[in-house]
């Protein structure tokens, strides 16, 4: 039985997020009947969760211009408190903002508080499976990366938000919800006339020098991104069974098994095991990756091989045709003219401080 979830993790990798095959696969091995019963929040809605931590919930559809239905949750303060708008990270969802519970999560902090709390759902999550024209089977649903996050996402819900509020709001992005934010204030200045304050938890835009394994696979991103195209696979870790089968069972076999799920996490990451709610782990896994494009991982790669923050590499010639130049234009940061913080950790592999320098100076 040790280490069966490795056998799983390629199951999964090779099987693509075609559920009925995971299934039937955890089925045949019949080690826990009961495998998803042990923690009821891993099938819990953020609506849910928030509804059980005894706060209000609501839920708000917005399309954007190019016809993506983006869900945004929302636990309403009073008429007059302020909007903060919350955007989640790489894989993540409205749900990473809640998971920890009352005293702890931040859209509760920030209720208690006294604020309007907006969680975002970038297109392609969980929450975000839907298009005015196509379906999730659709390769054209896939053709996103963080650039439409930026241009058309956040486009869409900061005006929503601050059109029923009647007033600018407080933009906080963690991880890909920063560069989501760099995006938008970059080719989208005139959104940010909605924003009064943006803060950056663990930003992300110059890669090239992280310390992450990551940056080992990225050279190879062209390769992979042929490969995909190939095998006709456009979307990159759904949610699905084979995840909460991991959470519930391949992390709490043994020490061994609970160390190895707690240090692939770290190795990607950074290891910081005093912060690091292993109980929470199942809670977590039940709700995340919760799914994004293979676009979108190869444009993060791209950032890390050129080392700029740069629109898609679509190659010299589609280059030319997107771009009218033979390579993939920066983002002009200099546009950037909202007030805001940065905040990052010295052992944040993803997000190094030499990064952030940059983005600052």
């Amino acid at each position: 039985m040790k280490f069966i979830w490795i056998i799983y993790l390629i199951v999964y990798i090779f099987a693509g997020s075609d559920g009925n095959v995971l299934i039937s696969i955890i089925d045949s091995m019949k080690f826990n009947d009961n495998y998803l019963d042990n923690n009821a929040d891993n099938d819990l809605s953020t609506l849910d969760m928030i509804s059980r931590d005894g706060y209000p919930a609501e839920a708000h559809i917005v399309t954007t211009e190019d016809g993506y239905l983006l869900s945004l949750h929302r636990i309403p303060g009073g008429v007059d408190s302020q909007a903060v708008f919350l955007q989640h990270g790489l894989l993540g969802s409205s749900a990473d903002w809640v998971i920890s519970g009352r005293g702890k999560a931040l859209a509760y902090l920030l209720y208690d508080s006294g604020y309007d709390v907006w969680l975002g759902n970038a297109r392609g999550n969980t929450y975000s499976r839907a298009h005015t024209h196509w379906s999730i089977d659709d390769a054209k649903f896939w053709n996103f990366s963080f650039h439409e996050m930026g241009v058309h996402d956040l486009t869409a819900v900061i005006p929503y938000v601050t059109k029923l509020k009647q007033d600018k709001l407080i933009y906080i992005g963690h991880s890909m919800g920063t560069t989501m934010g760099f995006v938008m204030a970059s080719e989208r200045p005139d959104i940010s006339s909605n924003i009064r304050f943006m803060i950056n938890l663990a930003p992300v835009a110059f890669m090239k020098n992280i310390k992450s394994p990551v940056r080992i696979v990225a050279p190879f991103a062209s390769d992979i991104e042929i490969v995909t195209r190939f095998l006709g696979v456009n979307e990159f870790l759904p949610q699905n069974i084979f995840i909460k089968y991991l959470a519930e069972y391949g992390c709490k076999l043994n020490t061994v098994e609970k160390n190895i799920c707690e240090n692939v996490m770290f190795a990607i990451c950074g290891f910081d095991g005093t912060q690091f709610n292993m109980t929470l782990l199942p809670v977590i896994l039940g709700h995340t990756p919760a799914g994004s494009s293979i676009k979108n991982i190869i444009h993060f790669a791209q950032q890390i091989n050129s080392g700029r923050f740069q629109q898609y590499d679509y190659g010299a010639v589609k280059n030319l045709e997107f771009y009218n130049t033979t390579y993939a234009p920066s983002y002009n940061l200099t546009k950037l003219n909202i007030p805001l913080a940065l905040f990052y950790a010295d052992n944040d592999w993803l997000a190094a401080p030499k990064v952030i320098f940059i983005i600052v100076f």
